[in-house]
């Protein structure tokens, strides 16, 4: 086995007396697709946090592509490949699809003298913005105004302004979260589809979802990992059945 993309090392994050991390450890391989799941309350939004430099853990250690990054900002973190999706603030709502992704473009690869020329007359930014839309299946929006985008759609075109940037690590943290189940399909498909071309840590409630996507699971109770293993050894697992108190979810 290739040495771990990111290893998670005896994380520890408090709040007060509140111990929302509990000396949590995790490793994900080159191209997988690791799940976490979890009760509400389990700590999988601070662990989401840690990883991506929003939130600084008390004590343990976050390796990244071998460099230790747990004092790291977001900005650095980024710049080094590991990327946060669905938190991103620089859309533009009067925008168009292809502007959005192909500023994110720009905004990555630092393309300031250019920043004077329409986006759209610089084949380095379109071309890859256009590859990139293409990926998350947002090619007959190319050019809509984001305004006019749907709630799901909108959630592809955030990941679109992740993926574009070429990123070694995805955190999507419940990437699904108010989709109708039509919605939800298209972003199982959209996942399935960039699976082992990217790494994957995915937080998710939909339990179909992550059991049809993911490689290994994670089960997060109480900001402690209890189980790691492929979906059918966490779902014939009984702590797992337990910690849900017998959730039907895990049958899916």
């Amino acid at each position: 086995m290739s040495a771990p993309l990111l290893k998670v090392s005896d994380l520890v994050k408090r709040y007060g007396g509140l111990l929302a991390t509990d000396h949590l450890s995790l490793a994900l391989q080159p191209g997988e697709l690791h799940a976490i799941i979890g009760p509400n309350g389990a700590g999988k939004s601070t662990l989401i946090g840690q990883l991506g430099g929003e939130v600084f853990p008390n004590s343990g250690r976050i390796e990244f592509d071998g460099e230790d990054i747990t004092a790291l900002s977001p900005a650095p973190r980024a710049l080094r490949g590991l990327a946060r999706s669905y938190q991103i603030t620089s859309v533009f709502p009067e925008f168009t699809v292809l502007e959005n992704v192909a500023l994110a473009r720009q905004a990555h690869c630092g393309h300031s003298l250019g920043c004077w020329k329409p986006v759209l007359q610089q084949p380095e930014l379109v071309d890859p913005a256009l590859r990139t839309i293409a990926q998350t299946g947002l090619s007959h929006r190319t050019h809509t105004r984001v305004s006019e985008l749907a709630h799901g759609e909108r959630r592809q075109l955030e990941l679109a302004m992740v993926l574009v940037a070429s990123p070694k690590l995805l955190l999507l943290d419940e990437p699904m979260a108010g989709m109708s189940h039509q919605e939800s399909g298209k972003v199982v498909d959209m996942l399935r589809a960039l699976k082992g071309r990217y790494t994957i840590l995915l937080v998710e409630h939909d339990m179909d979802a992550v059991f049809a996507l993911a490689d290994r699971i994670s089960v997060l109770v109480y900001g402690r990992i209890i189980a790691t293993g492929t979906p059918d050894e966490i779902r014939d697992n009984p702590d797992v059945r337990t910690a849900y108190l017998g959730d039907e979810t895990l049958d899916a």
